[in-house]
């Protein structure tokens, strides 16, 4: 398995502001310097990267910046992140639309993944019948990916209407999509890690590792939180799974190259 390093940690998450008014403008992006990221994830010994839908799309009209900026680094664009409401019908097919262009950004650029989240808590609560869409809706992105030549997974997150184990069945009995086990959000959502990729080995796909720590709720360099990681590789290996390991951190109290380099050397002594 090859290990990848997730953006996000450069400014934490943003979204754009257009996004309130016109769902097909809101877009995902880590608010730092993505040349700065990708020079620090290789300087890391990562050898792939993950980045947001928006940011790639920073790099639409000069698309040899970013694929300077990559082998310079050493690293290539391994998977895209992208979301969406799913379950209104009216903002469908402008949701749709985002997710097809940030596939053919993902294509264009090399990437083999499209990560995706969303599906949106009503505020009057969640019905059975949102699930019914959320699944539909999966199904086309899966369709969109496949189309691509890309790998569609699903990305369980905490504020959308899949974060626990119950809701993660819901989802993964409703479409074909794959499975993105996010260890940290898993577990914040109630689930064992390790468990729930072993409720669904079949349909792994692509894997967020980070770390967690309940009380407060704190994500966290690999090995600096109470998740118990080493079940959770042995967990992925049973499954057949030999991709990407791509490590997530949200945000960090410091240097973001210094929480990529600590939980590279956890993984270094951790897969041997």
């Amino acid at each position: 398995m090859r290990l990848g390093y997730h953006s996000i940690t450069w400014g934490g998450v943003v979204g754009e502001a257009a996004g309130v008014t016109s769902a097909k403008d809101l877009h995902y992006r880590a608010n730092g310097s993505m040349a700065e990221a990708i020079r620090d994830i290789g300087a890391a010994g990562y050898e792939g990267v993950e980045m947001f839908e928006g940011n790639v799309a920073d790099y639409a009209d000069e698309p040899e910046v970013l694929r300077g900026m990559l082998a310079t680094s050493g690293l290539e664009l391994v998977s895209v992140y992208t979301g969406a409401n799913f379950i209104y019908a009216d903002a469908l097919p402008d949701e749709m639309s985002k997710v097809t262009r940030t596939a053919d950004l993902a294509a264009e650029f090399g990437a083999r993944h499209l990560v995706v989240g969303g599906g949106a808590r009503r505020a009057a609560g969640t019905a059975r019948s949102d699930y019914d869409r959320l699944g539909d809706a999966l199904d086309q992105v899966v369709e969109i990916a496949e189309a691509r030549g890309l790998t569609a997974s699903y990305h369980p997150h905490l504020g959308t209407i899949v974060e626990n184990p119950d809701e993660i069945e819901e989802v993964m009995s409703r479409s074909r999509i794959g499975f993105c086990p996010d260890t940290a959000h898993l577990a914040a959502g109630g689930g064992n890690p390790g468990d729930l990729v072993r409720s669904y080995p079949d349909r792994v796909r692509f894997v967020h590792l980070k770390d967690f720590r309940p009380d407060p709720v704190t994500f966290l360099p690999l090995g600096h939180g109470d998740l118990d990681l080493a079940d959770v590789v042995s967990a992925v290996r049973e499954a057949g799974y030999d991709d990407w390991l791509m490590v997530e951190l949200d945000s960090y109290d410091g240097d973001p190259r210094i929480a990529a380099e600590i939980s590279k050397a956890y993984l270094d002594k951790l897969l041997g």
